[in-house]
């Protein structure tokens, strides 16, 4: 099957939308733009034409399918119209398949085999709000239809060993694009505490259930398109955001794979925010011109009618999907080096902190290191782990950047701080930014920017008054004292208007006071540059 339109009304997201001018030939739809723009909406628009018009699942929720509720309409032939390219097949339950976002199976274990049905008549999801746990599903469907097939056909069949190693073999070839050291080598035994078995590394029989995230998404979305094209082999398979739980570099090829599964006969529409997919998805168009194509959701007020067409895509849109996928990122012009520093990053509502240790430090370093971004991306775990994938993404996309990590030193051993280093992560000499803000040498050097050179001793004397009173928190740590430390700074040195709060004060007024040849600074730079640094 090949989508060609869709003219939806009054549904979830939508007043009026139509969808229109699809070509024949494209065999990859690739949906864009931000979170809540309608993506997940249109699926959910198509998926429930296909529940009524298959006779598969009719069920309808006013509050959730209906944009404002009416007592005229009830079902799906007033608000949704799909038309194919194809004609319709004579088994309609096969016209599309679709998963959900919310894909988590982190474990299990089969008690009990039993027949599984023909697969056309499930109904895994009702809504692209409902979980969809399909591993133990297709586990179910390997297990059981090789022993019908064997006690259906007897001799003629092929052995369960053989069938098992045939349908393992069209998982592992396509997992094994992704990792190279992962290999799906069982399907244990079925009929007790069934589950996938792998080899990882030196180790054999490595459990499902340890895979990490990532692994297991990709895989249980391979698994889930093997399995499901023997069934659905003329459908539109929509996939809501295949990326989850990947970095850039597996999504970019988890589409090749996914776009390699798929038959001839069928087409693959995906819902992505992945950078990395959709410059995939331009080399194949690329490579097979009209193969592929983009529809761009972003910017369009659905409270009005609109009209979806494909586009190609131009810079504009591509700036765009950047800003949707990297954040700050996005405005950044070609820099040599980024710093992934600790705080709140710049995304959803912010406060007027938001992205506070990057703003301060990329003033310090602003004159020295002009080509050089910091970004705020979480705590220490966040930055350690690459969590948000940021460094991956970076790498992937910069050609000749250096992504560096940064942490606080807190209270870390020594040993922590090597095992931090040998994970590639820097870490600060002293225990916190405000160590290195609220130094002796910067605060000498606000009293002298406000022309009262004669009251910094004054100032230092009550910074160390304040710290000596402060007898519950470690000696070196003035971030506990950094507010009192503060209101000290504004009392003795008469100031005004140097910031509204202690974290403004220390972006606005202190760290434009840290400058090349201070100690303080050249010791901040050694610990996130090192000794051999260049701009």
């Amino acid at each position: 099957m090949k989508f060609k339109n869709a003219k939806i009304k009054n549904f979830r997201r939508f007043t009026d939308l139509t969808v229109q001018g699809i070509p024949e030939t494209a065999r990859l739809i690739m949906l864009a733009g931000p979170n809540g723009c309608g993506k997940s909406s249109f699926f959910d628009a198509l998926y429930t034409w296909y529940k009524w018009h298959s006779g598969k699942d009719r069920s309808w929720d006013t509050e959730y399918h209906l944009k404002t509720a009416s007592p005229y309409q009830e079902n799906w032939k007033n608000n949704v119209a799909v038309e194919f390219h194809d004609s319709e097949p004579n088994e309609k339950k096969k016209i599309f398949y679709a998963r959900s976002a919310y894909r988590n199976d982190p474990d299990f274990r089969l008690h009990q085999l039993q027949r599984t049905g023909n697969p056309l008549d499930k109904m895994p999801v009702s809504r692209m709000i409902d979980n969809d746990a399909a591993v133990n599903r297709n586990y179910q469907e390997l297990a059981s239809k090789g022993l019908e097939d064997l006690y259906e056909h007897g001799e003629a069949s092929t052995t369960f060993e053989e069938y098992r190693k045939e349908s393992i073999g069209d998982v592992q070839g396509a997992l094994q694009r992704l990792f190279l050291d992962l290999e799906l080598n069982s399907l244990g035994n079925p009929l007790k505490e069934g589950t996938f078995r792998f080899t990882k590394g030196a180790s054999k029989g490595f459990l499902f259930k340890n895979l990490s995230g990532g692994e297991k998404a990709a895989f249980d979305l391979i698994l889930d398109l093997v399995v499901a094209r023997r069934d659905y082999d003329n459908t539109v398979f929509c996939i809501d955001e295949p990326e989850s739980h990947l970095n850039t570099r597996l999504q970019a090829e988890l589409l090749s794979v996914l776009y390699d599964l798929i038959p001839e006969s069928c087409q693959l529409m995906l819902a992505t925010h992945s950078i990395g997919m959709m410059r995939r998805a331009r080399d194949i168009e690329n490579k097979k011109p009209g193969s592929v194509v983009f529809l761009d959701f972003e910017d369009r007020d659905f409270d009005q009618s609109q009209v979806i067409e494909p586009m190609i895509p131009n810079r504009v849109f591509w700036k765009r999907a950047y800003g949707v996928a990297l954040g700050d990122l996005a405005a950044l012009v070609a820099p040599n080096r980024v710093v992934i520093c600790e705080g709140q990053p710049k995304a959803g509502r912010l406060s007027g902190n938001h992205s506070h240790d990057a703003r301060c430090y990329d003033t310090i370093f602003e004159t020295e290191f002009p080509e050089t971004r910091f970004m705020s991306m979480g705590n220490d775990r966040e930055i350690i782990g690459d969590k948000r994938g940021l460094a991956e993404a970076l790498l992937s996309l910069i050609d000749g950047l250096e992504v560096v990590r940064l942490i606080d030193r807190d209270d870390r051993s020594e040993q922590e701080i090597s095992d931090a280093n040998r994970q590639g992560v820097r870490v600060l000499s002293r225990r916190n930014l405000e160590s290195y803000l609220f130094d002796d040498e910067v605060l000498r050097a606000l009293a002298e920017s406000k022309g009262q050179e004669g009251k910094a001793a004054d100032l230092l004397a009550e910074k160390r008054r304040i710290l000596a009173a402060r007898t519950d928190d470690p000696a070196d740590d003035l971030k506990p004292a950094s507010g009192c430390i503060y209101n000290a700074c504004k009392s003795v040195l008469s100031l005004t208007q140097v910031g509204n709060n202690t974290k403004a004060f220390m972006r606005d007024t202190l760290a434009p006071l840290l400058k090349p040849g201070m100690q303080i600074y050249e010791k901040l730079k050694c610990d996130i540059f090192g000794a051999q640094t260049g701009s």
